[in-house]
């Protein structure tokens, strides 16, 4: 009985504690003019709820305070707008004091440099770097070639086989982005890097936490490695006083490449380009695959476009630029795979001075979450939005909307955009036109945080 006793007054004690602390963590963030909302507990705030819930979380939110309302989540005080039109002005003003606000753990592990990180004119030259590395004249003239070499090597040795769909697309969209880098010399550096590549990713989507066996931990620790075989690779290179028609070559040669950079600032730019490219590449392949499949008359008009471009070639023909522009329907098919999988769920924005928006005050230093997720199956913008329909993308003003956010918007629209939807073509030109598919295993998809198949997606493929 006094045992009893004892279990009841600590279940009892914990409730009283956890009521306190909930209650304490609400009076905390109820400043006057901020908008409505939940903050949850102290330092984890609603994080818990948001990564299991997921969609659920932000419908349920949104149907009791709105379009614009506050949490806690991803480890800071953070503001979510499921609204188009303030969506676009928040993406449209960061000279107004909306920057970037990423998570801790990827502006830690992607470096002080990238992309991400930094604004203003540094922002400016950054991105400057970068578009001068995928402008379309350089893809037509050098990296479409590459890409369509690669992918018809990487593809070649699929036929009569059971793959995992998931793996093959996460190995192409990371070697074809190293071979753009490094050239030649990606063959002998890709075993090396690869597992240091994948262990950063997973650390960028961890809470900076510094402890051993963390993933933090191992994200840092995977961004020693790839500095330093960087470093090595940009030393050699200097070393042998040669000059490579490649990414890196660019970057180093200072008499065609206006944008100066530190060895520093190389690194953390190639770091970013592996990174920002692997994610959206691999997945949406992954998924316009799967959706092919469970849509046959879709794969009958993708297969028809790529069957027609082939048969103005030889076999050993490339495709070349004016075959990727011709790719209408099978862009249109990019954009509904990104659209309905939402592979991105929304952007981060961070406020650097107290700011009045939606008739609201926001903070300093909160994060405003711009999540565009709901969008996507809006019915009024997407008519039938469960449905996976690429014919609805042939209507390019559908590009042109202001709610048309699957590349991110404003100044910091995907810089890559053009790049990935040339891979991703690249890629389902030689799968569609070498092979037949049909899935095996009945594999489950998780759809949120990230897109993915958490034990595989696995195709009996079989030649033509």
């Amino acid at each position: 009985m006094a045992v009893l006793m004892v279990v009841l007054g600590v279940v009892f004690g914990l409730c009283i504690l956890s009521t306190a602390l909930l209650k304490w963590n609400e009076v905390k963030y109820r400043k006057k003019g901020l908008p409505p909302g939940t903050m949850g507990w102290p330092v984890f705030g609603e994080t818990t709820e948001f990564l299991k819930q997921g969609p659920g979380f932000m419908k349920n939110q949104r149907s009791r305070y709105g379009s614009f309302f506050k949490s806690h989540i991803l480890g800071c005080p953070t503001i979510v707008s499921m609204d188009p039109e303030l969506n676009r002005y928040i993406l449209m003003n960061e000279a107004k004091g909306l920057v970037p606000g990423y998570p801790q753990s990827m502006l830690d592990i992607l470096g002080k440099s990238n992309i991400a990180a930094v604004h203003g004119s540094a922002h400016k030259h950054m991105r400057g770097a970068l578009l001068s590395l995928i402008s379309p004249t350089v893809i037509r003239e050098h990296l479409l070639p590459t890409i369509d070499e690669f992918m018809r090597s990487h593809l070649s040795n699929w036929g009569d086989s059971v793959i995992d769909i998931q793996q093959k697309t996460k190995e192409m969209a990371f070697v074809s982005s190293l071979k753009q880098i490094a050239g030649i010399e990606s063959g002998t550096i890709a075993q090396e890097f690869m597992p240091e590549f994948f262990m950063l990713v997973l650390g960028t989507l961890s809470l900076p936490i510094n402890l051993p066996r963390t993933n933090y931990h191992r994200g840092l620790q995977a961004r020693k490695n790839i500095v330093s075989l960087l470093r090595k690779l940009i030393e050699g290179r200097r070393a042998s006083g040669k000059t490579s028609c490649d990414m890196l070559g660019f970057l180093m040669n200072d008499e065609v490449n206006k944008y100066k950079l530190t060895d520093e600032q190389m690194i953390d730019l190639i770091i970013t380009i592996l990174y920002s490219g692997y994610e959206t590449v691999s997945t949406t392949s992954m998924m316009a695959v799967k959706y092919l499949h469970d849509h046959p008359k879709v794969l009958e008009e993708v297969r028809k476009e790529h069957m027609a471009i082939r048969e103005r070639k030889r076999p050993e023909d490339p495709i070349d630029f004016d075959d990727y522009k011709s790719m209408r329907f099978t862009r249109a098919v990019i954009y509904e795979t990104s659209r309905l999988a939402t592979i991105v769920n929304g952007v981060l924005r961070k406020t650097t001075e107290d700011m009045q928006l939606n008739g609201f005050i926001i903070p300093k230093g909160w994060r405003i979450y711009v999540y565009t997720r709901e969008i996507n199956y809006d019915p009024c913008l997407y008519p039938d939005p469960l449905k996976f329909n690429p014919w609805r993308w042939l209507d390019k003003n559908l590009e042109n909307k202001n709610y048309f956010l699957i590349f991110g918007g404003g100044t910091r629209q995907c810089p890559g955009k053009e790049l990935g939807i040339a891979e991703i073509s690249a890629f389902l030109h030689y799968f569609v036109t070498t092979y037949r598919w049909e899935e095996v295993g009945g594999d489950e998809l998780m759809k949120f945080p990230r897109v993915e198949a958490p034990n595989g997606l696995h195709l009996k493929i079989s030649s033509h």
